[in-house]
Order: structure tokens, then sequence, then C-alpha cells
């Protein structure tokens, strides 16, 4: 695993990031259409992570900074002030002081910011980040932690202090939790979810994702082995019962 420090290093130059890819007229990173771009690099071992090639610090290309600004500013037309520029991952954080960078010219352009994270890093370069991010979509892999190491092979503590962090800052968040049957289904841990955040302002909704084997062929290209094998994304009941849950603590929970 990385340290849990600045990785700004991993760029050739202070005005790049290191990315694996980008989306034009995204829908689901974020409200409004975005311009998404995935980081590259990641300090999570997520076992049913959908893109395993986003993991490797060292992989994906580089991109400068004002060439992500320009087809931004392209896309404003289709943002109508909703929309925006969303840094998904990988993780973001990774780069953050290379996102705070960004995320200032992008609203010196009056185009909105979004960050996609899983709170892996907390400093004050984390937080000066959060403070040009207009919304932070936070992903809560599980609420226990012995399960989320199980999950992820690091612990919860750190995303949930962003969580709080952000919610003593006011500005907005969503959370995201993906339904893995027999690994984050259980109701006495979603019950423990809600219950830890459900005074919490502000959050606006929660996205539970079912899980799905979408994924699975680009571990076998790269040959690692998916430790999921045989487990099945949730049936619709399933799923019903977890969102049942989380609509007892949240203002909306949106399905995937």
């Amino acid at each position: 695993m990385l340290p849990e420090q600045d990785a700004s290093h991993l760029n050739v130059e202070s005005h790049e990031l290191r990315i694996h890819s980008i989306e034009s007229f995204g829908t689901h990173d974020g409200p409004g259409i975005r311009l998404v771009i995935f980081a590259q690099g990641c300090q999570f071992r997520c076992l049913y992570c959908q893109n395993p090639d986003t993991i490797d610090v060292k992989g994906g290309k580089f991109i400068e900074l004002k060439e992500i600004i320009r087809r931004a500013k392209n896309m404003k037309s289709y943002f109508r002030g909703i929309g925006g520029v969303t840094i998904s991952g990988g993780e973001p954080l990774l780069q953050r002081s290379r996102i705070l960078e960004l995320f200032k010219l992008l609203h010196e352009e009056g185009i909105n910011t979004c960050l996609d994270t899983n709170g892996r890093v907390l400093d004050q370069h984390t937080k000066e980040l959060l403070e040009e991010t207009d919304t932070v979509m936070l992903d809560v892999k599980h609420f226990d932690n012995e399960w989320h190491k199980k999950l992820t092979g690091a612990s919860n503590l750190t995303t949930l202090k962003l969580a709080e962090y952000r919610e003593e800052t006011g500005k907005t968040l969503w959370l995201r939790y993906v339904l893995v049957p027999g690994w984050s289904d259980q109701p006495e841990h979603i019950e423990a979810l809600g219950q830890h955040f459900k005074d919490y302002k502000s959050i606006e909704k929660i996205e539970l994702i079912p899980y799905h084997k979408l994924g699975v062929n680009k571990w076998e290209v790269m040959g690692w082995k998916y430790e999921l094998e045989g487990v099945e994304p949730p049936t619709e009941a399933e799923t019903q019962q977890a969102a049942d849950i989380l609509r007892k603590y949240f203002k909306e929970v949106k399905v995937k």
C-alpha cells in the first residue's frame, strides 16, 4: 500500500494528471451532464473492482490540466449550470494537489466540480481540495471496519473521518454503497450505517449500487485471481430490502 501522503510526485510535471481514461457526457457521476476524468492509481484493493487496471500508480497516461479545461469549456453549453467536471478513479486523492489546481481553474470558468473518492486520505491538502469541491461522492465500501478490511484491504476509519469533516463544512455530500451478497448486504450493518449518518445535514442522497460482474474479464486479462468468483448480483428483492432500510435514514435513496 502507498503511504497516506501527497502523491502528486506521481506526475511528470506539476500541471499534469496521471489518468486512466476520460468519459464525455457522463450521467452517473454527479449532478447533470459531466466530463468524467478517471484518475490512475488506488490504495484500495476492492475485491469487486470493475476497473482493476486503474489500481497501478505507475500505469495510465498523462494529461495537461489546460487540456481538461479546454474540453470542459467546450461542454459548458451541455452543463447548463448543473453539470460539470467529475474526477473519479482509481483514487483521486493520491493527486489532490494537482486536482486542487484544476478545480480552482474550473471555478474561474464557472464550471461545477465533483470528486468521487473512497476517502482514504485526509490531510491539509485534502481539506483544501474539499473547499474547491462542489459535490463530494464518498464511497463507503462497508460500515463495519473489519468487513471493510476484508473487502478492500484497508480500514474505513479515514473514510468516516472525511465524511465528518465534510459535514462540519456544510458542503454537499453524496454517499455511495455497493451491495455485495454475503459481503456488504448484512441488514445490521446497513442499519448501523444509517444510524451513523442519519443526522448529517450535508448528505443529499445515498446511491445504492448493486454488485455486478462486468469487470471480471479485466481481472482475467490481467492474470489476477477474482476472489468473488461464484458471487452473484443481488436479486431485486435483496436490493429492495437494503433500499428500504436506508430510506429510514436518508431523504433520497437512489438505486443505480
